[in-house]
């Protein structure tokens, strides 16, 4: 046995379940190290090259994917052909066809992890056999976690463009959503969807954790954008909780759980993602809130609450821009 082959194949193989466990099965450790590094080369890869394409934005997603998958298993199928390269005599060719070579190793390999046995070629008996077995092991186990991964992040996708999509029916800014919820008297109607999207963006953030690669999937409509639907709602929130002369607003319960889930959000995003811009976005316009009637602050009471919140509106802003989104306004109205 040839104890350097037998080595390369050993730490292949550690190296790709390590990796592939960390990122199917670890939901708060976020991407293996080989996944991490696939990922931010990759994105870095489709940034440099997609110009003002933005199909190739939104086919980064999908791209790393599809590479993580096929990396996972190559390396997988790679690293059992180094194993089995490493003795002479391990695998016996049944139909007698002379010495074994490198494509054999291949193919014996590839058919054992995913099992599909032809029979040509048999491993020797002994250590062989047992490694036969724990290579179609191996094959069974890690090419059903690998696809079972890629259909919860496809599932986590629909999830994320639902939110977004819901979120920015409401409106495409905050003084659009409360004008179009304000009955003269009150905002009627908001309660409801601030709860059902603080509970999606709740989830949102548990998928982020737990697939990272949900970051780079991203859509060529600003409608299905959940960072712009983040903003927006944070936006709302902000005139809700400090735009406003009067209590006409939904319940300071619902106001803080829905900020909240806003900023676990961001925490997720910024600690591997997202860097706050080096400035803050506009404000909201209080003029035509009062124009229509609703209760407003003044101006500079309402500016002064938005300072206290400037760091976490940079942040807003950076992961707009980091979408290559503009900021909602309420000029788009």
């Amino acid at each position: 046995m040839d104890p350097l082959p037998l080595a390369v194949g050993v730490f292949i193989l550690t190296g790709v379940v390590v990796d592939l466990l960390w990122t199917t099965l670890w939901v708060e450790g976020g991407a293996g190290p080989l996944t991490a590094l696939l990922m931010a080369t990759t994105w870095r890869l489709v940034r440099q090259f997609e110009g003002d394409n933005s199909r190739v934005h939104s086919l980064a997603g999908p791209i790393i994917l599809t590479l993580s998958l096929a990396t996972w298993i190559v390396l997988l199928w790679g690293g059992w052909v180094f194993v089995f390269s490493s003795g002479e005599s391990s695998i016996i060719d049944t139909l007698h066809r002379g010495p074994l070579t490198w494509p054999d190793l291949i193919y014996f390999s590839g058919y054992t992890i995913f099992t599909l046995g032809n029979g040509d070629f048999v491993p020797r008996g002994g250590v062989w056999q047992i490694l036969t077995g724990v290579a179609t092991a191996s094959g069974m186990l890690f090419v059903t976690l690998s696809v079972t991964y890629v259909l919860n992040v496809l599932s986590a996708v629909t999830q994320k463009r639902s939110f977004a999509s819901g979120v920015s029916g409401l409106g495409a800014s905050g003084t659009e959503i409360l004008l179009t919820s304000w009955t003269g008297d009150e905002f009627e109607g908001l309660e409801l969807p601030l709860h059902t999207y603080t509970t999606q963006l709740n989830t949102l953030t548990s998928n982020h954790k737990a697939y990272p690669i949900l970051h780079y999937f991203h859509s060529d409509h600003p409608g299905q954008s959940p960072v712009v639907s983040v903003s927006i709602l944070d936006e709302t929130l902000s005139l809700l909780q400090f735009g406003l002369s009067e209590r006409s607003h939904p319940s300071d319960t619902i106001l803080r759980n829905a900020r909240s889930s806003v900023e676990n959000y961001l925490e997720t995003l910024q600690s591997e993602f997202v860097e706050p811009a080096d400035r803050s976005p506009p404000p909201p316009d209080l003029d035509t809130l009062r124009a229509t009637g609703v209760p407003v602050v003044s101006d500079d009471a309402f500016s002064e609450s938005l300072d206290e919140l400037a760091q976490r509106r940079r942040t807003l802003l950076g992961l707009v821009e980091s979408d290559e989104r503009e900021w909602p306004s309420q000029n788009d109205e």
